[in-house]
């Protein structure tokens, strides 16, 4: 039993009984949730940016920096577990606005857009979601349960 902690631009899987995927403070990045209830395997991508393009060196260094890099490698990685892709349940968490008042750069809701689209560009959405809204969130996922925890200063944790 172990925590594999993911930090801004990291993907990872696991399917060991009593492990945690968990990443932190999640602000306008979104952290994208894989579940393979079978394998009992969960994998995590925190992406902070929409679109590779604007950085190909960093998306070769940290593929999962990015939406259009990022799950694409963690699908590759859950499917060399012996995930079923396809058959995969989805969640996603983050993408808030968070110091950016005037709306100016919108990265939170450009990211939660990339996201989707390439989820569904893989024949994928998501069957539950916290997306949005203006505070960050630390998410949690156990191997055993397939439970996604969400928690935020100053609130109780809660379950999507």
């Amino acid at each position: 039993m172990s925590n594999l902690i993911l930090g801004v631009g990291d993907f990872g899987a696991s399917n060991s009984p009593g492990d945690i995927v968990k990443t932190f403070a999640l602000g306008s990045c979104v952290a994208v949730i894989l579940l393979d209830p079978g394998t009992r395997s969960v994998g995590m991508v925190h992406v902070a940016l929409p679109d590779s393009s604007i950085n190909r060196d960093k998306a070769k260094e940290r593929p999962g920096y990015f939406a259009d890099t990022g799950i694409p490698m963690l699908l590759k990685q859950m499917s060399s577990m012996g995930c079923n892709v396809r058959k995969l349940t989805v969640k996603l968490a983050g993408g808030a606005q968070i110091m950016d008042p005037n709306n100016t750069f919108n990265i939170g809701k450009r990211n939660i857009l990339a996201v989707k689209k390439l989820l569904w560009q893989h024949g994928m959405g998501p069957v539950a979601e916290d997306i949005g809204a203006n505070y960050s969130r630390t998410v949690s996922v156990s191997t055993n349960t397939g439970e996604v925890v969400l928690s935020s200063p100053g609130r109780p944790p809660w379950k999507i």
